[in-house]
């Protein structure tokens, strides 16, 4: 693998994000088919090498990306999860050697729609990655026909594969996954206190999650509970 590929090994997944920390809402099944899809023996027959994955921005694709890669950590498969984010400002050779890993995850895949040779990558490992029976799992904001590729082949690939569109979570899947991932750290978040945070913050997850974040922190610092006034406090200002 060359020098390139290397350093994006380097790459720390975030620890809390797992299936167990992320509340399914009408996703149940979409992640049971993740979990099957890398479980799959290499020898299945006519077993698909790619899973796309798609949904509006805040509905949780990354999550389930870093997901994917610790459930493949826990049955002893390497993973590599990375976004075109990054891998954009690189050369298009990082890629090269990546077929070796068992479970490889592309975020942000609309970043390359307009771009020709970051295509033509994509359906290079694609191919190395079907020769080697390895996974590839790569997200986007839209479906595939949708997602602005210009290069035919590498759509003819990914319609072929599996494909599950993310749903967002209604407020009440937002309370609750608040509240959960508030339990994960030990805080007691009353449901009034999420309302309040639902009713006066921007509803998109990953900001609500960062919120709690802040929260957290602060109310560490200040040895208080997460009550409307403190939110107020640290928030609203």
């Amino acid at each position: 693998m060359k020098q390139v590929s290397q350093l994006a090994l380097a790459v720390q997944l975030p620890d809390d994000e797992t299936f167990a920390s992320f509340y399914a809402g009408a996703n149940d099944i979409a992640i049971e088919q993740l979990k099957s899809f890398i479980d799959a023996d290499a020898n299945t027959i006519n077993k698909p090498n790619s899973f796309y994955l798609f949904g509006i921005s805040g509905v949780g694709k990354s999550h389930l990306l870093h997901a994917a890669c610790s459930y493949a950590a826990a049955q002893n498969k390497s993973s590599l999860c990375l976004s075109f984010t990054e891998l954009k400002q690189l050369s298009i050779e990082v890629l090269d050697g990546l077929e070796q890993i068992d479970v490889i995850c592309l975020d942000d895949m609309q970043l390359i729609a307009k771009d020709a040779n970051w295509q033509q990558a994509v359906f290079d490992l694609y191919n190395r990655v079907i020769e080697q029976n390895k996974c590839l799992i790569i997200a986007g904001d839209q479906s595939v026909k949708e997602l602005g590729l210009t290069l035919p082949d590498l759509v003819s690939r990914l319609k072929w594969g599996f494909t599950e569109q993310i749903k967002p979570l209604n407020d009440d899947d937002k309370i609750s996954t608040l509240q959960y991932r508030a339990q994960q750290r030990g805080i007691v978040l009353q449901e009034d206190a999420t309302r309040y945070l639902l009713n006066h913050l921007s509803r998109d997850m990953q900001n609500l999650l960062s919120a709690l974040d802040e929260l957290d922190r602060a109310s560490i610092r200040e040895q208080r509970k997460i009550t409307i006034p403190f939110i107020k406090e640290v928030l609203i200002k």
